[in-house]
């Protein structure tokens, strides 16, 4: 669910991936301004509305000799979701869904990290509105590269599904034709950047 920001679920969803006390280890910042915190879900049955998050923060802490053994956290801001139609953001920031002013942020702390060819799965503890359940994500990390203003960066990009009303988003309309209005299924799809740190 996501223009970052978590400035993510985040997500994703705030993201750490790395060994504390390890030689190889390193730390990152996510970087709002490169980032982009998304999600879809199915409207009326028929198409896939988008949104994201515009403001998150998150930190990778990376193993770069062995990355399973890093971690990852993100802090999504709920009262940034941004679906270009204001009146289904105001919606979305009610207590109908995120409940924004009550839960302002949605979190996102990494339990495990396996290899899966060339990229990984991430499973962490998706927290929002209070709840907290396990997910998958399927990550692929970048390497290294350097901007032009020297600083270190790598991009991540993440992707997974949820049920929104296992995390108590369970608002809905029937549609007279048969079905509902909004879709349970979630497809989250992040793609971060991240500065080393100095």
């Amino acid at each position: 669910m996501i223009r970052s920001a978590a400035a993510a679920l985040g997500v994703f969803t705030a993201i750490s991936l790395g060994s504390a006390g390890s030689a190889s280890a390193s730390s990152w910042e996510l970087d709002a301004s490169h980032s982009v915190l998304g999600f879809s879900v199915k409207h009326m049955m028929i198409s896939n509305v988008h949104g994201r998050f515009d403001k998150a923060t998150g930190t990778l802490e990376l193993d770069d000799k062995d990355v399973t053994k890093s971690s990852v956290k993100i802090e999504i801001e709920t009262g940034s979701v941004n679906t270009n139609e204001p009146k289904r953001d105001g919606h979305l920031k009610s207590p109908d869904f995120f409940e924004a002013e009550k839960f302002p942020k949605m979190t996102f702390k990494s339990k495990s990290i396996t290899k899966a060819g060339n990229n990984f799965k991430v499973v962490g503890d998706l927290t929002i509105k209070n709840v907290t359940k396990e997910v998958t994500l399927d990550v692929e990390l970048s390497a290294e590269a350097k901007d032009p203003w020297g600083n270190v960066k790598r991009g991540v990009t993440v992707s997974g599904k949820l049920n929104r009303e296992d995390f108590g988003l369970t608002w809905n309309k029937a549609l007279e034709a048969g079905g509902v209005l909004v879709g349970k299924d979630v497809s989250l799809t992040l793609d971060a950047e991240f500065n080393k740190k100095k």
